[in-house]
């Protein structure tokens, strides 16, 4: 009996230090196969550096509208006489409104001897009204046939910016509406003029230059008349519509350069075609863009306007 008693109790401690054996066998190896604690990767949420601030206003204003300005090849002559002749342009309001007339603006209104125009920052508002002017007064199947004479029952002739807002003629706006032949344009220069400008758009509206409701819409209408009738390419006009553009609306096209260079592509290697379309010269395409830009250091503020 003590036998069997003490072989149970002696079982019993062998179990009970077996079992403490695996127990700590169980803790060692815990502590031997534990890792130390893992965290995520850390993901930086800070945003990228927008567009603009990769650039300066002055590097780039240097390409697109630089301040010593951009030839247009093409001959002014006397057509500033012309203007003043057929009561186009009142000197007498002019003055009145702007201040007497440089030497630059005399040349250009007074004189016969310009043979090329300049586009500066310093005199594109005094050549958009001279321009402005031009288009408005020369006979031009824009004027006649285009959206404008489309639309005169739902919106009369005198009721657009660029009729209604030029108030420095001796004539009415109305009146004056592609009244003139200042220059002589063929019909087949007449149809290349009316299909070049219906391709051109510009930043103020959503319209192109087929349908010039504002001022800078009927100057840049001129200026392609003008350089048709002298025998200018399709070519040709283009880029010196973007020239046109780029010095009246410099934001917008600064905008547009810094965009197009950090897409790899260089101001000077844009084409004209391009870049004039809906795309990304009409005011909402040119908004959408310089949100994407966002500003661009050294950027000066400027106000403007389809006014005279």
């Amino acid at each position: 009996m003590r036998k069997a008693i003490w072989g149970s109790m002696v079982f019993i401690g062998v179990m009970g230090l077996w079992f403490t054996v695996f127990k700590l066998g169980q803790l060692l190896g815990a502590f031997q196969l534990s890792q130390p604690p893992t965290y995520p990767e850390q993901v930086s949420t800070a945003a990228p550096t927008p567009i603009g601030e990769n650039f300066t206003y002055t590097a780039l204003s240097a390409q697109v509208a630089p301040t010593s300005g951009t030839i247009i090849a093409v001959q002014w002559g006397d057509m500033g006489q012309k203007l003043v002749d057929t009561g186009a342009i009142d000197l007498i309001k002019y003055e009145n409104l702007m201040g007497n007339l440089n030497d630059e603006q005399q040349e250009i209104l007074l004189q016969d001897t310009l043979q090329h125009i300049t586009f500066t920052p310093d005199n594109i508002q005094f050549w958009t009204n001279v321009l402005w002017a031009l288009g408005l007064t020369q006979h031009s199947m824009v004027l006649d046939e285009g959206p404008m004479m489309q639309h005169a029952a739902e919106v009369p002739l005198g009721e657009y910016a660029s009729t209604g807002g030029w108030t420095l003629g001796k004539r009415d706006a109305v009146a004056l509406y592609s009244s003139g032949n200042l220059m002589t344009l063929t019909a087949k220069q007449q149809v290349l003029v009316y299909q070049v400008a219906e391709t051109i758009f510009r930043p103020c509206c959503g319209n192109h230059t087929a349908y010039p409701d504002c001022n800078h819409g009927m100057a840049l209408l001129g200026l392609l008349e003008l350089l048709a009738a002298q025998g200018a390419t399709a070519p040709e006009m283009y880029e010196a519509a973007l020239i046109f553009n780029s010095y009246a609306f410099q934001d917008t096209y600064i905008t547009l350069a810094a965009y197009f260079e950090s897409q790899g592509t260089a101001w000077s290697d844009i084409d004209p075609v391009v870049i004039l379309g809906a795309e990304y010269s009409s005011g909402q395409s040119a908004y959408e863009t310089a949100l994407q830009v966002g500003p661009i250091p050294g950027t000066p503020i400027q106000a403007g306007s389809c006014a005279v």
